[in-house]
C-alpha cells in the first residue's frame, strides 16, 4: 500500500513544475534586435544606377518586421531603416534630411541608396543602415543603436 502514495508524489511534482516552467518561458525576453546588410557585400564594386539619382538597391535583413515609417502601430518588434552614405558626414544626405534614404520607398528589406547627392558619386563609399522605431528613434541593444556598415566602390 505504500507504493500508491509514492506514485502520486511524482505526478504532483510534475504538475507543480510544469506551470512554473511555462510561466518562465512566457516571460522570457524577446531576442535582441538584429540588422545586417545582405547586399552589397563589404568590399564590393558596384555599378551606379542610370537614373538621375544614381541609385542602387540595398538589401537588409532583420529579425524585426520592416515596414515604412509610421506603419508599425503598437508592434514593438517592428521598425524601418534609415540609410546614410558616408555616415561620418552629411554630404550625401538628401537636401533637408538627416539621411539619404529610408525603406519607406518600398517597405520591407529593400532600401534605395541615392548616390546622386554625393559630391562624388563614383568612388569608395561607406553605406550605413540604422534600425529605427515607428517614431524615427534608434532601436537600442545594450544602450547602443542597431547599425551596420559596408564599404563599397561605385563605378
Amino acid at each position: 500500500m505504500r507504493l500508491a502514495p509514492r506514485l502520486l508524489i511524482v505526478p504532483m511534482a510534475l504538475l507543480f513544475s510544469s506551470p512554473l516552467a511555462l510561466a518562465q518561458s512566457a516571460t522570457a525576453e524577446p531576442p535582441a534586435a538584429t540588422l545586417d546588410i545582405a547586399w552589397p557585400a563589404d568590399g564590393a564594386v558596384i555599378p551606379l544606377g542610370q537614373d538621375p539619382e544614381r541609385s542602387i538597391g540595398i538589401v537588409v535583413r532583420s529579425n524585426f518586421k520592416l515596414r515604412p515609417a509610421g506603419q508599425c502601430g503598437a508592434d514593438p518588434h517592428c521598425g524601418h531603416i534609415h540609410l546614410k552614405i558616408d555616415p561620418d558626414g552629411d554630404t550625401c544626405n538628401l537636401p533637408g534630411r538627416p539621411y539619404n534614404s529610408m525603406n519607406s520607398d518600398f517597405g520591407g528589406d529593400l532600401v534605395k541608396a541615392r548616390f546622386g547627392p554625393c559630391p562624388s558619386p563614383v568612388g569608395t563609399h561607406v553605406i550605413g543602415v540604422l534600425l529605427a522605431d515607428d517614431h524615427h528613434r534608434p532601436v537600442l541593444v545594450n544602450g547602443k543603436p542597431v547599425t551596420r556598415l559596408v564599404t563599397v566602390t561605385t563605378r
